[in-house]
């Protein structure tokens, strides 16, 4: 199971379940409006003998379903915001609690972070090797290693197929805002 978190629109969790049928992908966030489409997509598709395993949740990253604790083989987290990113940075101790309850013993986690000294966000990191130290702290308690921490390349961005990176790789966003991918794993504590 992967679990999108932040999901936003839902085009990540959408694509994901679309390349691989057998893996059900849940998109979670805390804005039930931002996935109502990808919500009626994933439905309608299902009708159709489509995107059956396709779902989404509404919570926050502080508090997810119960019913999904130590469920995912797989977490992503592209282009948080708000709490959910200062979660995965060590500064909102409830929502990197929230986000590690829901992997299993194997789980990997994978993030692409954009914060941007324009952004304003006061004590949030910026630059690369501190933002990929910042997520190595925060999940380091909970069991997680880290597989890889770089700036993420174009392809990987695109990879994500979210609206964010479709923005970045559009325009003239990548000229002042690195992406940073960090993939985390479980080392089965």
């Amino acid at each position: 199971m992967t679990i999108d978190i932040g999901t936003g629109d839902g085009r990540s969790a959408l694509a994901a379940a679309a390349a691989d049928p057998r893996t059900l992908v849940i998109g979670l966030d805390a804005d039930a409006a931002s996935m109502a489409e990808a919500s009626r997509r994933a439905a309608r598709a299902a009708t159709k003998r489509g995107l059956t395993n396709a779902l989404f949740l509404v919570a926050a990253a502080e508090a997810p379903p119960p019913e999904l604790a130590n469920l995912a083989d797989r977490i992503t987290i592209h282009f948080p915001w708000g709490s959910l990113l200062r979660g995965c940075l060590g500064l909102a101790p409830a929502a990197a609690a929230g986000i590690a309850v829901l992997a299993n013993r194997r789980a990997t986690i994978e993030l692409l972070l954009a914060p941007a000294a324009r952004d304003g966000l006061e004590g949030i990191p910026t630059e690369p090797a501190a933002i990929v130290d910042a997520v190595r702290s925060t999940f380091a308690p909970f069991g997680f290693e880290l597989v890889a921490g770089r700036v993420a390349t174009d392809a990987e961005i695109a990879a994500s197929r979210s609206t964010w990176a479709r923005r970045l790789l559009a325009g003239n966003g990548r000229r002042d805002r690195a992406v940073t991918l960090v993939r985390l794993r479980s080392s089965g504590r």
